[in-house]
């Protein structure tokens, strides 16, 4: 095999590799042989067919295997030997082959850089511990109970109150005409309640069954249909029936019905719910502070293809949200050309600690076990529903798709690995502060 090196641009990669053509032809010969062993043809026995039958209707095909698996032999070769890592699968093109040829094919790639981990020990980081209050935990509560509470019909003639649901139909126009979406009939509305855009459920505040209203209201401009978002609207409003709520009483016979021991057995579970969610806020903000840090220690490049590929799938996302009109106020004013400059740097900065952690993992032999990806396949798959099976069934028939939850597994493998070694303060917070430092990590 001769190898000549034709491009060495940073990352980016190319050969010119010639393989002769007396070792395909000897591999091709090898491979006939083993053929003309088990070929059964009309007049010859088993192992009994003239080679030169076998080259005549088997030579070119044989060949062409020979050629396709020496070309890749070639370049796990040609990798090893120079250590070169792949960031993406090579591209290979056949210069020529053929009878009594050599083979020669070009091979171009982008290389993964050179990562030099940075001193983990040296980064410091603040976990920020919280833990939910009586109010909370009494709020809890009374979502559970509003959750399980009675419609009852109220048969007596009367103006609806706060904390009724109006069963109503209703017809919403813009400039005198209808628009899509804004009919609909016997739809509960509770008054008090949320679900729906502001001023409507007031607008119908007192309405009796039977009466009609037309209300103004205005959509929100961050509303999800840009067509709506800002606008003023009227409602043509009637009222068909009139429902109201009981709610259950917060006691021991209800923890009962609900499988605990007794009330305080109820509240308990409500509060270890809620330190799960407050722990997993904690732990989403520590991971950026985390991620904040390492992306301050390192500057490798990064692989044009992989900050491309990263850059398009953002990209893409903003283009869905700026059609859907939910694109983020800081963006709103920008023109293109600044829009892209900066979320090519946050590709750049995710592909960037992506491999790090990835180099970080491999040096520490950091794996993601098949019983650990089975579990986080069962648990995906619980999101589906009645349709979990089928989900099953569809991570079982395609190996592949598994392999897209075993990234983020592996990733919280390593952030954990990597909390073990930083040092690590914890600081009380109420809810509320956590909640407020989750919400600055978003908008930064």
């Amino acid at each position: 095999m001769q190898i000549n090196q034709t491009q060495s641009d940073g990352l980016k990669q190319a050969f010119s590799v010639t393989l002769p053509f007396a070792d395909l032809e000897q591999k091709r010969q090898a491979r006939l042989v083993e053929l003309g062993r088990t070929i059964r043809l009309p007049g010859f026995r088993p192992g009994k067919v003239p080679m030169s039958l076998l080259q005549k209707r088997y030579g070119s095909a044989v060949m062409a295997e020979v050629a396709d698996e020496s070309v890749n032999e070639a370049t796990r070769q040609l990798l090893s030997e120079r250590g070169l890592r792949p960031a993406m699968q090579p591209k290979v093109d056949l210069v020529s082959a053929g009878e009594d040829k050599d083979l020669e094919f070009t091979l171009e790639l982008e290389v993964l850089p050179e990562i030099e981990v940075p001193n983990l020990g040296e980064i410091t980081l603040t976990r920020l511990k919280a833990e939910p209050g009586d109010e909370a935990i009494t709020q809890g509560l009374d979502n559970l109970l509003k959750s399980r509470r009675k419609e009852i019909e109220v048969t007596e003639e009367r103006p609806a109150a706060q904390g009724d649901a109006v069963v109503v139909d209703f017809v919403g126009r813009i400039d005198g005409v209808a628009f899509e979406g804004g009919t609909a009939q016997d739809v509960p509305v509770e008054l008090g309640g949320a679900g729906f855009i502001p001023g409507f459920a007031e607008g119908i505040d007192g309405i009796s069954v039977g009466e009609t209203r037309t209300i103004k209201v205005t959509f929100p401009a961050e509303y999800g249909s840009a067509e709506l978002a800002g606008k003023d609207a009227e409602f043509e409003i009637t009222a068909k029936g009139l429902k109201q709520f009981e709610t259950p009483v917060a006691d021991d016979a209800l923890a009962t019905e609900l499988g605990f021991e007794d009330l305080e057995d109820l509240r308990k579970f409500i509060k270890d719910r809620l330190q799960r969610e407050l722990d997993s806020e904690a732990r989403q903000n520590i991971k950026r502070q985390l991620l904040d840090a390492l992306a301050d220690r390192i500057s490798f490049a990064v692989p044009p293809s992989l900050s491309e590929s990263e850059f398009t799938q953002i990209w893409n996302r903003l283009e869905e949200e700026k059609k859907a009109g939910r694109l983020d106020d800081a963006d709103k004013d920008k023109d293109e050309d600044t829009l892209k400059a900066e979320y090519r740097a946050i590709a750049d900065r995710r592909v960037r600690l992506g491999l790090l952690l990835a180099e970080i993992g491999q040096k520490n032999g950091i794996t993601v076990s098949n019983e650990e990806l089975n579990r986080a396949i069962f648990q995906h798959s619980m999101m589906y529903g009645a349709r979990q099976q089928e989900a099953l069934d569809m991570f079982r028939k395609n190996p592949q798709a598994a392999e897209f939850l075993r990234g983020p597994i592996f990733e919280e493998k390593v952030v954990d690995y990597v909390l073990e070694l930083a040092k690590v303060e914890d600081k009380p917070v109420t809810a509320e502060e956590l909640a407020a430092a989750v919400a600055a990590d978003a908008e930064g």
